[in-house]
């Protein structure tokens, strides 16, 4: 999985409606996906900690939160929005996996003048901490109730994840929580459990997309997890949005830039170098070679778009000069043929050579001698040295392709693919069978 860009995710999410519904850990979901639209950087603890607050980050409380009593009671409500020129993230604050407030809340969205495209959500931990003992009962049937609802409002473009429940801590201090809850954490790991398995085959049941979150952070809660054993801190959240992202991404056949995974990124942070410089990775050495040095340092090939500014490609072959050649001209055959190439190019197709395409885009030489270099290459004058192995850049990368709504093209190759079934030969038995050997 790659870590995303804030360029990047705001194409991904460019003219999309995003509903976010659950509890304070969506919340967190929700300001750290309007974070990661403006700009490159985690929340702050402050923010996590925030609740009900008038604004963050450009967006606006709509109802509830601090525009009226603050409380930790089964009717708390909030609703906040952030709206740009291209995108518009709403979130509701749940208390209940389905009550009388989501009906009022699916009925908004369905008599809304935009329709959600993409809606995020989960109910949990309230549901088996806040209600009545025998909750079970209850709450499979209020999952029933959501996903069938849901199927009839929501439009069949319109993609919904359930997130499964994130675990919780050995020792669980928040106050939502009631006291003789607290003092038993360890059920509550099981029930939340319990309560994921639920949930997600009831989803997959009505052809919902899950994100179990659970088995992604199951191993994390000493580390990234909250001291109040329930919230997690901004480095597991921009974790959880790139692993949503990416879930995205996958579902509207959007391919994503190949980079270093966004595990590795969360583990570790963002360099701690002085601004302005980066770590160059250095080649390996093998016995006593010499080590190569490393190659010239590139601008980031993380900082474009999702798709490429489409411009004309440069001419394969320079123009031959009007000098004449001091040797004499030999062509020789290339070990093999030449394809041909179209003037212009359209971003519904994947680039056949990524080399060629990011050695043009990222570089400070000009095309023609660029080319000219490359041509030269194909052609031999007389017995050449032998070339050191270079290993390949850690910037290089394939070029992006985005498919939205159409099918993904497969270019004509005389081989099928593994997954068919092999076709029948039509080649028609000899008619003089020959005999058998004795």
């Amino acid at each position: 999985m790659v870590h995303l860009l804030a360029s990047e995710v705001r194409q991904l999410l460019h003219n999309k409606f995003v509903v976010v519904l659950g509890d304070s850990v969506q919340r967190a979901v929700y300001k750290d996906l309007v974070l990661l639209l403006q700009k490159d950087c985690l929340l702050t603890p402050s923010q996590l900690k925030a609740k009900g607050e008038h604004t963050f980050e450009q967006d606006k409380l709509v109802c509830g939160g601090q525009l009226g009593r603050m409380h930790n009671g089964t009717h708390y409500r909030e609703v906040r929005q952030f709206c740009s020129g291209q995108h518009l993230v709403r979130f509701y604050f749940l208390t209940r996996v389905y009550n009388d407030y989501l009906e009022d809340v699916l009925e908004e969205l369905q008599a809304g003048e935009y329709h959600p495209d993409l809606v995020i959500m989960n109910s949990c931990l309230w549901d088996i901490t806040r209600y009545e003992k025998d909750f079970w009962p209850s709450y499979r049937r209020n999952l029933e109730r959501l996903f069938g609802h849901l199927r009839q409002v929501l439009s069949e473009s319109c993609l919904l994840v359930w997130n499964t429940a994130m675990p919780v801590g050995d020792r669980i201090t928040n106050r939502f929580v009631p006291p003789e809850i607290r003092l038993a954490s360890a059920s509550v790991k099981s029930r939340v459990i319990e309560a994921n398995f639920y949930s997600s085959a009831e989803a997959q049941k009505h052809g919902f997309d899950v994100l179990d979150l659970h088995f992604h952070f199951r191993r994390h809660t000493g580390k990234f997890l909250q001291t109040d054993g329930v919230h997690w801190n901004e480095r597991a959240h921009r974790h959880l949005s790139q692993l949503l992202l990416a879930h995205v991404a996958d579902a509207w056949g959007v391919e994503l830039p190949q980079r270093d995974p966004v595990g590795k990124w969360i583990t570790d942070g963002p360099g701690r170098g002085r601004p302005g410089r980066r770590l160059e990775r250095q080649p390996l050495v093998y016995g006593d070679q010499p080590a190569c040095p490393p190659p010239r340092s590139l601008p980031l090939p993380g900082r474009q778009p999702l798709l490429p500014t489409p411009s004309p490609r440069p001419p394969l072959f320079p123009l031959l000069s009007s000098q004449p050649h001091p040797i004499p001209f030999h062509p020789v055959m290339p070990p093999f043929p030449f394809c041909p190439q179209d003037t212009g190019f359209s971003s519904d197709h994947t680039f056949q050579s990524d080399q060629f395409a990011f050695n043009y885009l990222y570089s400070d030489v000009p095309p023609s001698s660029q080319t000219e270099f490359a041509a030269q290459g194909d052609f031999r004058y007389g017995p050449q040295p032998p070339m050191p192995r270079f290993l390949p850049p850690c910037y290089e990368q394939r070029v992006p392709a985005v498919h939205r709504g159409f099918p993904r093209y497969h270019p004509p190759d005389p081989y099928m693919p593994w997954r068919r079934r092999p076709k029948t030969s039509k080649r028609r038995a000899s008619a003089y069978k020959e005999p058998r050997r004795q």
